[in-house]
């Protein structure tokens, strides 16, 4: 595989993209005058990776990790990503969720080099010349992008959020082959409503309270039509908004171009993949299942719609879905009559009159509505405490419990106490990574219902067939693709979902099964095109 360029020299060290470090052979340091600016042996990308892995091993903490990891992502990216594929299980939680949390918080006092692309409201009508500045003449393919305001339970971070976008582009190119220069991570740095950012002196970003109203909107379509011009076939993540702003966007936009919102959709599709799991375990049809989900923000909506559009290809109506499916949020149970209920919170609520006996706190509906299922998005840490978890382990035989939120200081129940409350009978996935637990004689591993297992593969499946949009029910195939992925062995281990080490497998199924679905609407283009990226070193020669 060979490659042609101009670059010498440090130009050619500097570029990221390009860059091979102490891999350059003779050959290419002759050719490319970079004989002096190299220690004298060559090597190979094993032997870097080696050596970078044991660069990563040697910080001390979590944060230190991300520090050594970034560093690398803005030398040389090709060895980037074959440490962070060859180690992704161990890696995965400091790239992404928990520590990119943490780096997001501390970002402008960690902050090295530029990645991605800045908008600001300074940019207003010359949005166009920056994404092709900020392209740099590459064909960009994909896109996330966040305005930083509602990110991992930990809110607005301002310009920070950048790392968020960076961290889940990481994930694409090592789950599911998408080249790295296809990608161009985005924070739409609309100013801060963090007091303690707007005080420091150190803050990098554009310091000023949150746009807000019209003057938003406005800033969002200029974006938005600035990137349907000049990257007419990429495909466009929201990432991070808050929840009326998210709702909004995604469905203003969707068939503008594709697009789609990861907290709402992808969200929805792990936890339908995780009670699809659940289910080869337990032995209880979908028509039997019932499902709370505590806690009606973004991503309660989406796993509700998700969840509703299952019971409805399997044929119930529209309002018998609803019905296996009981949202309460902090003031309870909702229901079409309640005051001061959320225009979006009317599509989750049940009718005023339907079974009025269920009410009251989390444990009296659970006791009442009997549910085999009980999911967590409330961020509210300690939430499913040992009377809810009981109350689930009377409803049913094996109940599926899913605390979701996260980071880990935000779960509603650890693993632990929900097997001991249940007396080991609880089917568990979290949001947050968590260690196997010992109970009882066995072991019980702990599956993450991590988005990572769905966006990867979602958006590759729709760049492959240049589907005109992400529509529903492709991100319905790539919930079902993800359940099939699980195996029987990782089932018997306590796994809902499959080992992360097999994450690039699981994307390029959930990728087909998406391309396929967009086929079989009549959205696809063109049949599956997409050449996998893999981190090797390509032969450079020196263009004329």
């Amino acid at each position: 595989m060979s490659f042609s360029t101009r670059k010498v020299g440090l130009e050619l060290l500097r570029d990221s993209m390009l860059n091979k470090g102490s891999a350059f052979s003779e050959a290419e340091r002759d050719a490319f005058s970079l004989h002096g600016l190299l220690p004298p042996r060559v090597s190979t990308l094993e032997m870097q990776t080696e050596r970078a892995y044991e660069q990563v091993q040697h910080a001390q903490t979590p944060l230190g990790k991300y520090g050594v990891l970034a560093g690398l992502h803005d030398r040389n990216e090709t060895l980037f990503y074959n440490v962070l594929c060859q180690h992704l299980q161990e890696l995965m939680p400091i790239v992404y969720t928990p520590t990119v949390g943490a780096a997001t918080q501390q970002f402008s006092r960690l902050y090295q080099r530029g990645r991605g692309v800045w908008i600001t409201p300074d940019c207003r009508g010359r949005m166009e010349d920056i994404l092709r500045a900020a392209a740099h003449e590459r064909e960009v393919q994909l896109l996330v992008a966040t305005d930083n305001e509602a990110i991992l339970g930990i809110g607005d971070q301002g310009a920070g959020g950048m790392a968020i976008s960076v961290g889940k582009l990481a994930l694409y190119v090592a789950g599911a082959g998408i080249p790295p220069h296809a990608t161009l991570p985005v924070s739409l740095d609309v100013g801060t409503d963090n007091q303690a950012l707007l005080d420091d002196p150190l803050y990098l970003g554009w310091n000023q309270p949150r746009l807000r109203g019209e003057a938003y909107d406005a800033f969002i379509e200029e974006f938005v039509t600035a990137v349907a011009k000049v990257f007419p076939a990429a495909l466009l993540q929201w990432e991070d908004f808050r929840k009326d702003n998210a709702l909004t966007l995604m469905e203003r936009y969707r068939s503008r171009l594709p697009s789609f919102n990861d907290d709402i959709q992808g969200t929805g599709a792990v936890a339908l993949a995780g009670m699809l799991s659940a289910m080869r375990i337990s032995g209880v049809p979908l028509d039997q299942q019932r499902v709370i989900i505590y806690g009606a923000g973004a991503a309660g909506l989406g796993i509700a719609r998700q969840i509703r559009e299952a019971f409805v290809e399997a044929g119930f109506s529209e309002a018998e879905a609803r019905h296996h499916i009981a949202v309460l949020d902090s003031r309870g149970l909702l229901r079409a009559d309640r005051e001061r209920l959320d225009p979006y919170k009317q599509e989750l609520a049940w009718e005023a009159d339907f079974r009025p006996e269920v009410a009251g706190d989390l444990s009296a509906v659970i006791e009442a509505f009997e549910p085999t299922v009980l999911i967590g998005s409330s961020g509210q840490k300690g939430a499913f405490d040992e009377s809810v978890v009981r109350a689930m382990a009377a409803a049913a035989e094996r109940p599926l419990v899913m605390p979701f939120s996260n980071p880990t200081d935000c779960t509603e129940a650890v693993p632990e106490d929900i097997l001991r409350w249940s007396d080991g009978r609880a089917l568990i996935a979290t949001g947050s990574p968590f260690d196997a637990v010992d109970f009882q004689g066995r072991r019980v591993e702990i599956g993450q219902g991590n988005n990572v297992f769905v966006f990867p593969g979602l958006g590759r499946g729709a760049l492959a067939c240049a589907s005109a949009q992400v529509s529903d029910r492709m991100v319905t195939a790539a919930a079902k693709a993800l359940a099939r992925c699980v195996h029987d062995e990782e089932l018997e281990r306590g796994l809902l979902y499959p080992d992360v080490s097999r994450l690039r497998e699981v994307s390029l199924h959930v990728a087909d099964s998406v391309s396929r679905q967009a086929e079989e609407e009549g959205l696809a283009t063109h049949g599956p095109q997409f050449e996998t990226w893999n981190p090797v070193y390509r032969t450079y020669s020196l263009s004329q």
